[in-house]
């Protein structure tokens, strides 16, 4: 035994509303005594986005960072670099590998975490999710653990027996439809948990060799005839709409056939296997034809389509059973007669107009004859079906240019599949038929109000069949509406309004997932919805970029697909996975370590969020690092400026509303930093004079250099989103850092924030265990260093950061001097005084206030009346329309 031995093999996945988060964590131990390399292999559905990986090995952790691929490297250089595991292009049935290989020291282990997510595809009435189990040797523990929670209620919940392509003849008995050994199912209406838990021994009774094969898990949900489920959450929709018990639409149907002689033997077999059952299963209502093709094109039927009747289907059967298999493969040829073949036929009869016509092709190779160049190819095709009618597109074996299919299929409004030559071909292309032989609707359009959303995914689609599901996503405009205006339009043969309705944006009770038994301790992935949207947004732009032949288009549409793809940590075909290395302390440490806690799904990886490291700190090495500056807004709000060349402080008070917005810091236009703090409201204290006090409940800190990158801090919890989201609450110890920014939390206590070394910010947390009616859990702003914010900064504490004050002195007979630094002292015997500040004359009081927590006492000149006269404008203009609001006050 040369290779490492696997101690374990986890596989963790939560599916919240058909979007899957999986977690493949995996060990391995080399127990030899020379280093040796391990290899770490997962099979992926080719439509999921890897969204994290990391690995360690002995004490040392390397993460994988998501970045842009750089544009047409040299080929050797990517000999070169083995290091980082990109998916590979080894597409094998919906598959890819996933593949990273390292070296392990003697005597020590290394463990491997993959995260990826998809979103599920209903097809057949079913949605489907694929665990592969292959971990090629024995495994002392492997578990695999699926939770589903769907609020629209689970049915039809059924696991089958381990698939396995590889096998032949997979060992399973006909019919036989039991779960595998150790699987434990369990389900509420609208949660289900299933397990695979099996022992080496039953490992062994399925695979000795460790491949075990597919563990499959297949449910719907309950659906009302209606507009279909609205699903909303942190401003995000998903709308997904699959009609059923409508009558069938009447289809023309056109079947292209590869009949050349590379699909001698089990092609050509299974393919005719396949269609016997296809004919079969055609409605009265339907009409057809065959094309047979290899160098030469032969129709079965000329210039026309035929009903479907006993004689016609028994002739077509005859015809398929008498093709052989000769020749080379004129695929334009083909194309262009049946796309003829079909069009003649809907321009020269009276079809029914609520019919869905169509072309399904099949073909197990390249072109060889007639036009063999792919993009004449594609535009003749393009050219002939006018969007008149969807083109299906089938490739069998490992022959086909299946990119030249797919885009024929995309260009054309179908779909493709590809399938291997093995004896179960002919009930894959039976499944393929079956999702596109029922057309319940055609022309389906879903609209909603154009001020309500943005950034809608594809929302037009010529058929629906059924048995799939239409799905769309967007993001909110008007976050405060309680509703959703939404209308599904399908055309029939009469154009007529479908469905209109309007969906409660309920309150986030429905959608938000925490505090769900059985979902990681009430731990969800809180904006699967916005990570649902960004996935089918970027598959569009990917599909997009596909068809497009103008370069500058391609390119715009890559950029688009990547910065997104960046800004949610997805590996797609335009970004790359980069392993770093943690600057993680290789020495055990003595104290007690924090990790941040992600409020994330799968396993908390330790301290490794995605390009977040190191993040323990030890506790109390950072109570010294925070250098307390005067200048803050803190507690109801009070605001200090410290003047240390004039060596007194100004102070303010702010009387706004709960909900206000302040914006503190406003530097956008040159350093990129802004700050906003938002207000919450409480009842005043007894006997006082205010209605009531408000205090900061937020503070959103943006910066947009080098990258564009915020950070939401609330007395629990703060997220930071540098293209990658990532939520830490403040009960934790934890420090974060990125290129740009660094987050150090001391729990409970304060939060510093560091923005390129030469901006940083103090946030204090006030906390209070039984809070008075008139407290609130709230935070205080301190700027402790501001030398990377500009001259220009603004905002109430911005603008004060790069100006000088003057005290002046008011003699007997009231003309005003200016006083020197030495005479301040004096002066503060005298309580009322005058400031100058740009040329306005502002009255002040001489006052005593607490800071930090009442840990530091400040004398300050107080400016009375919202700070009329010492702030540029008046306090309404530094009001922001949202926490993300970058503009400037009084639009200097």
């Amino acid at each position: 035994e040369t290779r490492p031995r696997m101690s374990e093999f986890h596989v963790r996945s939560t599916i919240i509303s058909r979007y899957a988060f999986t977690t493949v964590s995996c060990t391995m131990v080399n127990s030899g005594s020379e280093a040796r390399e391990a290899v770490f292999e997962m099979q992926i559905p080719a439509a999921a986005f890897v969204s994290n990986f990391t690995m360690s090995i002995g004490n040392k952790t390397y993460y994988g960072e998501v970045t842009g691929k750089e544009k047409k490297n040299s080929t050797d250089d990517k000999e070169r670099q083995k290091k980082p595991p990109n998916p590979t292009e080894a597409r094998e049935n919906g598959y890819e590998t996933f593949k990273a290989s390292v070296f392990i020291p003697r005597k020590m282990q290394a463990r491997f975490i993959l995260h990826y997510e998809e979103l599920l595809q209903r097809r057949l009435g079913k949605y489907e999710y694929t665990v592969s189990i292959r971990p090629q040797q024995l495994v002392g523990r492997l578990r695999v653990e699926v939770n589903i929670l769907e609020n629209s209620g689970i049915v039809s919940l059924e696991v089958p027996p381990l698939r396995n392509s590889k096998q032949k003849g997979n060992g399973k008995a006909e019919g036989d439809v039991s779960p595998p050994p150790s699987t434990v199912i369990g389900h509420t209406k609208t949660l289900a948990k299933v397990t695979f838990n099996p022992s080496v021994v039953e490992q062994t009774r399925i695979a000795r060799n460790g491949i075990l094969g597919d563990f499959i898990i297949r449910y719907d949900v309950n659906r009302e005839l209606s507009v279909g489920d609205v699903q909303i959450l942190n401003g995000y929709f998903v709308h997904y709409f699959a009609p059923t018990d409508l009558p069938p639409l009447p289809k023309n149907v056109v079947f292209v056939l590869d009949s050349s002689a590379s699909m001698v033997g089990t092609k050509l077999k299974q393919t005719k296997e396949a269609l016997f059952t296809i004919l079969q299963d055609l409605r009265p209502e339907d009409h057809f034809n065959i094309i047979g093709f290899s160098n030469r094109i032969k129709v079965w039927q000329q210039d026309r389509l035929v009903p479907v009747t006993p004689n016609n289907i028994r002739d077509a059967k005859k015809y398929i059973h008498n093709m052989s298999p000769t020749g080379g493969t004129n695929i334009n040829g083909a194309l262009q007669t049946g796309a003829k073949l079909l069009n003649d036929y809907i321009a020269q009869n009276d079809i029914d107009a609520r019919s869905v016509s169509l072309i399904i092709f099949l073909t197990d190779g390249r072109p060889t004859v007639g036009e063999t160049q792919s993009s004449k190819i594609l535009s003749n095709t393009k050219d002939a079906i006018r969007d008149k009618f969807c083109l299906f597109t089938i490739g069998i074996g490992n022959d086909v240019d299946h990119k030249l299919l797919e885009r024929m299929a995309l260009e054309n409004c179908g779909m493709t599949r590809l399938f291997q030559e093995d004896e179960d071909a002919a009930s894959h292309l039976k499944g393929f038929y079956d999702e596109i032989g029922t057309p319940l609707l055609s022309d389906i359009r879903v609209d909603y109000p154009e001020d309500d959303v943005e950034q809608v995914t594809q929302n037009f689609f010529p058929n629906y069949f059924n048995g799939s599901e239409i799905i769309i996503a967007g993001k909110l405009i008007n976050r405060t509406s309680d509703k959703l205006h939404v209308e599904v339009t399908a055309s029939n043969s009469k154009k007529y309004i479908l469905l209109k309705t309007d969906v409660a944006i309920d309150l986030p009770s429905r959608n938000d997932i925490r505090g769900v038994p059985g979902l990681e301790d009430g731990k969800g992935d809180n904006n699967y919805i916005e990570r649902a949207w960004s996935y089918l947004t970027i598959k569009e732009l990917l599909n997009s970029r596909l068809k497009s032949d103008d370069s500058q288009e391609k390119d715009s549409l890559m950029e688009k697909a990547k910065s997104m793809a960046l800004a949610y940590n997805f590996v797609t075909p335009f970004t790359v996975l980069k392993m770093k290395e943690a600057g993680l302390h290789s020495e055990a440490p003595q104290e007690e370590f924090m990790s941040p806690s992600t409020d994330g799904i799968g396993e908390k990886v330790q301290s490794l969020q995605g390009h977040k490291a190191p993040p323990g700190i030890r506790r109390g090495q950072d109570k010294q690092r925070i250098k307390i500056s005067r200048t803050s807004a803190d507690g109801d709000p009070h605001f200090v400026i410290d003047f240390p060349s004039s060596k007194f402080s100004v102070c303010f008070n702010i009387d706004g509303e709960p909900g206000d917005i302040l914006r503190l810091v406003s530097d956008h236009k040159e350093s990129g930093v802004t700050v906003n703090g938002q207000l919450i409201g409480a009842p005043a204290p007894p006997n006082g004079h205010k209605k009531h006090r408000t205090y900061f409940s937020t503070i959103t800190i943006l910066s947009n250099k080098p990258e564009r990158s915020y950070l939401e801090i609330t007395p629990r919890r703060v997220i930071l989103d540098d293209g990658e989201r990532l939520v830490l609450s403040c009960g934790r110890s934890a420090v974060v850092r990125s290129r740009s920014l660094e987050v150090s939390i001391s729990a409970y206590s304060n939060i510093t924030v560091t923005i390129r070394d030469s901006i940083s910010f103090v946030i204090l947390i006030h906390h209070y265990k039984k809070p008075a009616p008139y407290q609130r859990n709230h935070l205080g702003f301190y700027i402790s260093n501001s030398k990377g914010l500009s001259s220009d900064s603004h905002g109430l504490l911005g603008q004060f950061l790069n100006h000088e004050v003057r005290l002046l002195q008011e003699s007997l007979n009231t003309s005003l001097q200016e006083v020197g630094q030495s005479q301040t002292e004096a002066l503060k015997a005298n309580p009322t005084n005058t400031l100058k500040v740009k040329g306005r004359l502002v009255p002040v009081v001489w006052k005593q206030r607490r800071i930090y927590n009442g840990q530091q006492e400040v004398h300050c000149w107080f400016a009375k009346n919202n700070a009329d006269k010492l702030i540029d404008g008046s306090y309404k203009d530094y009001l922001a329309s949202h926490p993300f609001d970058t503009g400037t006050s009084l639009g200097l």
